[in-house]
């Protein structure tokens, strides 16, 4: 049996859905399931932040999903919390294909969700998009400079997204524009502070516009109906 979340449903045709799962050491799997009647298990449970067992059948990218049962309780998800985990399903499903696996993504994926039902940290959607990022190996060192020198927490770096982080040497008055190595190290360590997080969002943002591309994401535009002031 193997182990996943529902990332996306979408009606198919005779009472069946297509399910797109982040599965446990696979990645993104797309498979068709059979909902049944209205009592049926598999309806009731195809939803998101219910962890899963299954089996696959099916050789092909489009298996079929059997032997469905839920592996535990849903994840409680509420309030702000609720809508980042509507963060995470959208970004995975944006950024992972069934080409792409992105194997080792679902342990994050299921950690960030127990952490997001205690409370909405900001932190926690930060290190989440990290792991997306190392996983599809596209994030540049947190560590080293393009010269092969450590990051210095006292210095401040330009991103060059195919090379790195460029130490540059800003006046007072562009600084905002560079990232503090202080916050590099930090985020590389997954020890954020407060004074961290606008400066690691903005980041993030960069890196994740060459996947996203120009097209904004749903959850975010929920976020901000929600409370203008959201971190996410």
């Amino acid at each position: 049996m193997l182990r996943g979340y529902v990332l996306h449903t979408r009606p198919y045709r005779d009472n069946r859905v297509i399910v797109n799962l982040l599965v446990d050491n696979q990645g993104r799997v797309d498979a068709i399931a059979r909902l049944g009647g209205k009592k049926n298990t598999a309806r009731s449970i195809l939803q998101p932040f219910q962890p899963l067992i299954f089996t696959f059948s099916g050789a092909g990218s489009l298996k079929n999903l059997t032997q469905l049962e839920a592996a535990s309780p849903a994840v409680p998800l509420a309030s702000n919390g609720l809508y980042a985990g509507l963060y995470l399903n959208e970004l995975l499903m944006r950024c992972l294909t069934v080409e792409h696996q992105a194997e080792s993504i679902f342990y994050h994926y299921h950690q960030t969700l127990l952490s997001l039902a205690l409370g909405l940290k900001e932190q926690d959607l930060r290190y989440f998009e990290l792991s997306l990022l190392e996983e599809l190996g596209i994030m540049p060192s947190l560590t080293i400079d393009p010269l092969e020198n450590p990051i210095n927490g006292d210095g401040f770096y330009r991103l060059l997204p195919e090379k790195g982080f460029m130490p540059v040497y800003p006046t007072v008055f562009t600084q905002d524009k560079f990232f503090q190595g202080d916050m590099l190290s930090a985020l590389a360590n997954r020890q954020l502070l407060a004074h961290h997080l606008l400066a690691a969002k903005k980041l993030m943002r960069q890196l994740l516009v060459r996947i996203l591309g120009s097209k904004p994401l749903y959850s975010r535009a929920l976020f901000k109906q929600r409370q203008p002031n959201m971190p996410q």
